[in-house]
């Protein structure tokens, strides 16, 4: 059958068929949540996070600002968006997951996400004077070299990352160094992605706060992953690592002391060797969080005298369970003749008033206080979160080198 049309006839067929098409694209893109916006920050420093899940039966929002264990949760709208707003934040930097139906997932309307060794967290940032330490801003940039080496104390070829500052590749300078230690279930790129240290440096360099110096962050976990569920069967893992669980007490010290003995042996070395750096206790410091922190001081009170400035975020000296007996064990029999010879520049500590290492931090101030050490202590308010490892290390760092 042969069919006639008018060249009219023939435009209004193809313009039919076209805005059919966008209405059911229109329709397609609605019910794939292409118009939903999330996350989404008020000027009262509200956030409102949307979810589009028609068919769920409960989302909530997991988020850094809250305590542990808490969740904010979400509303069904009519549209099968879930919504949810947040009470003002302080102008921070935050990391957040949706549970789907008991499910963790990132946010897939925010393109901003990260990885924490396993974990995986969409960000978001509250702007502010606060947060203008650790934002990107129009100041020279140093460079973070992601490096192999070779680990003979722990038998593993590892990676660690070094910021050299703004100049460094253009100069015959020798710096100092900052070796900065993550917590449990982190690895080297935490500090970085979480912590961003290399834009904390940046601006306070930048800004004549803080002596340009280098900065290791390396891989703390004396295993070959990061992975906490792949610690030893007998080990129960906290958030800051493994507990004492089934071990004798000579294989725990083993273990706890295995990281820091590479990090003499194998990282230290390695760096003097191939990085042009001041190779000397008054241009060295070291500092962690948690578990980093735990690594730093049994660092510090086996190697006396390596480093002049040392930094302890979020741990002390504990008593409670079977982990912190390992500190216990360890740490507090050496803690006497440790305060007694030793002769550093700056000891430092931070701890919020809601971390759960705060009564260790106070013993900690207290033994310290004991032998009249002199120390300088940072108090926040909040818990074991981000949030507060990046203001101490925003105020540790001019400290440095001084």
């Amino acid at each position: 059958m042969k069919l006639n049309f008018t060249f009219k006839q023939l435009l209004v067929l193809v313009l039919g068929v076209f805005l059919m098409s966008a209405v059911q694209a229109q329709e397609i893109q609605q019910r794939r949540g292409v118009q939903v916006v999330s996350p989404e920050i008020g000027d009262d420093n509200t956030v409102t996070f949307r979810l589009y899940a028609e068919d769920a039966q409960s989302v909530a929002v997991s988020g850094s600002w809250l305590g542990m264990g808490e969740n904010l949760e979400m509303k069904k709208g009519s549209d099968g968006v879930w919504s949810a707003t947040t009470k003002a934040l302080e102008p921070s930097m935050y990391h957040y997951n949706f549970i789907l139906d008991g499910v963790s997932i990132i946010d897939p309307r925010n393109p901003k996400a990260l990885r924490d060794g396993t974990r995986y967290a969409s960000t978001l940032i509250v702007p502010g004077k606060e947060s203008d330490v650790f934002e990107v801003q129009d100041v020279p940039h140093g460079t973070i070299h992601k490096v192999w080496y070779d680990s003979p104390t722990l038998g593993l070829y590892r990676r660690m990352l070094v910021y050299t500052p703004a100049g460094y590749e253009n100069s015959n300078e020798k710096y100092p160094v900052l070796y900065l230690l993550h917590g449990g279930g982190g690895d080297e790129e935490a500090w970085s992605s979480l912590g961003r240290a290399n834009n904390i440096l940046d601006n306070l360099i930048a800004e004549g706060k803080a002596k340009p110096m280098l900065v290791v962050m390396t891989n703390g976990n004396e295993l070959q992953t990061s992975s906490v569920t792949e610690w030893p069967t007998n080990s129960n893992v906290t958030d800051h690592g493994p507990a004492l669980g089934n071990e004798t007490r000579e294989q725990t010290v083993d273990r706890v002391t295995k990281f820091p003995n590479s990090l003499v042996n194998d990282v230290i070395p390695y760096v003097e060797k191939n990085f042009r750096v001041i190779a000397n206790s008054e241009n060295r410091a070291i500092a962690g969080l948690s578990m980093g922190s735990m690594q730093t001081q049994i660092t510090t009170m086996t190697n006396p005298g390596m480093f002049q400035y040392i930094g302890c975020f979020s741990l002390g000296i504990h008593f409670n369970d079977q982990f912190e007996i390992v500190s216990n064990e360890i740490l507090i029999p050496g803690y006497d003749k440790y305060l007694e010879t030793m002769d550093n520049k700056l000891f430092y500590a931070g701890c919020g008033t809601e971390d759960f290492c705060y009564e260790g931090v106070q013993s900690l101030r207290k033994k310290l206080d004991e032998h009249n050490f002199e120390y300088v202590y940072n108090e926040t308010g909040g818990g074991h979160t981000w949030a507060n490892w990046r203001t101490y290390l925003s105020d540790y760092a001019p400290r440095l080198f001084k």
